[in-house]
């Protein structure tokens, strides 16, 4: 039996999804809800995540423009893990979409897969 081969974009999605992982980095605290929420962003626009709790995800654009993604319900130690990954053979990562929590245990496990939001458009709030 051979190995069927892993298609291109399979791979560079999941690559893609990696080096978000790896570069994750704090975004601001003191953010507002500003315009309409979308249902889907650029994925070679997410520059780094920020997951705040069970049920929030900060996506931080290039530009450091925010996203912030209120998951329809709360995703079992996501907030804990800060960790997820995702699959998707789109451009785009959209409220349509399953992430998945990745638990840290002798490598990195496959945890609770759980439904995305909409994608709110946030700016920090003036002084």
């Amino acid at each position: 039996m051979s190995a069927r081969p892993i298609p291109r974009l399979a791979l560079a999605m999941a690559l893609a999804c990696t080096a978000t992982l790896a570069s994750a980095k704090t975004a601001p605290d003191n953010l507002v809800p500003v315009g309409k929420p979308v249902d889907c962003v650029q994925i070679r626009s997410i520059s780094s995540t920020q997951v705040r709790d069970d049920r929030t995800i900060d996506f931080i654009m290039n530009g450091n423009k925010v996203y912030r993604n209120t998951l329809p319900n709360s995703c079992p130690s996501l907030g804990f893990e800060k960790r997820f990954l995702y699959k998707t053979s789109l451009s785009q990562l959209c409220s349509v979409d399953i992430i998945t929590v990745l638990y840290q245990g002798g490598g990195l496990q496959p945890g609770a897969s759980c439904g995305l939001g909409k994608f709110q458009p946030m700016q920090k709030m003036a002084k």
